[in-house]
């Protein structure tokens, strides 16, 4: 009886008895747990405004960078719109143009000089005033076939092995007007 006595005494029977052993064997070895849960370090009032700083500052560059980007892209289709708006004007004057360079050659045949001298002061005159619109005429014959410029209507055997794969002949001149090509070329490829 005296060693039941005993274990029942060395054991504590208060819920406080045992919280507080627990701590103090915590304590002892360092590892004492909070039952509050985990707890954050409290942030330094500067650097909570450093992060807001950054983040605003962050959103501000992207906003800048998209308008920046956007002044950029208006600009540039701006300009495009400036260099092509005669397009479609310039494309209704090629049909004329081809017209006058089939006409002339017949003309300088006929017996009367006034007529040709007439139509080929106003064929230089309207050729030259494209031109200063930013027309110019793709070189074709003689040249290798270029894909961006020609449209191969035909293929012929070539005369001899260095034309091959080269305009043979030009069917129908192509044109370009700044640089963008609006007519291709319809050639004759050698083969």
């Amino acid at each position: 009886m005296g060693k039941k006595k005993d274990k029942k005494e060395s054991q504590p029977t208060d819920e406080k008895e045992v919280s507080r052993e627990t701590q103090e064997n915590q304590e002892a070895t360092g590892t004492i747990e909070n039952n509050d849960g985990p707890e954050a370090p409290e942030k330094d009032p500067l650097e909570e405004l450093r992060e807001k700083y950054d983040e605003l500052n962050d959103k501000y560059v992207r906003l800048y960078s998209e308008y920046d980007n956007y002044r950029k892209r208006t600009a540039n289709e701006k300009i495009e719109l400036i260099k092509t708006a005669a397009e479609s004007t310039i494309n209704a004057m090629l049909p004329v143009l081809d017209d006058f360079e089939r006409a002339l050659p017949t003309m300088e045949k006929s017996e009367d000089k006034s007529n040709y001298e007439g139509a080929l002061l106003i064929y230089n005159k309207l050729k030259k005033t494209l031109e200063q619109k930013g027309l110019e005429e793709i070189e074709a014959n003689g040249t290798e076939f270029n894909t961006d410029e020609h449209e191969a209507l035909t293929q012929i055997p070539a005369p001899d092995e260095s034309m091959k794969g080269k305009v043979l002949d030009v069917i129908q001149k192509g044109y370009k007007l700044n640089g963008k090509v609006i007519r291709f070329a319809r050639v004759v490829v050698g083969c």
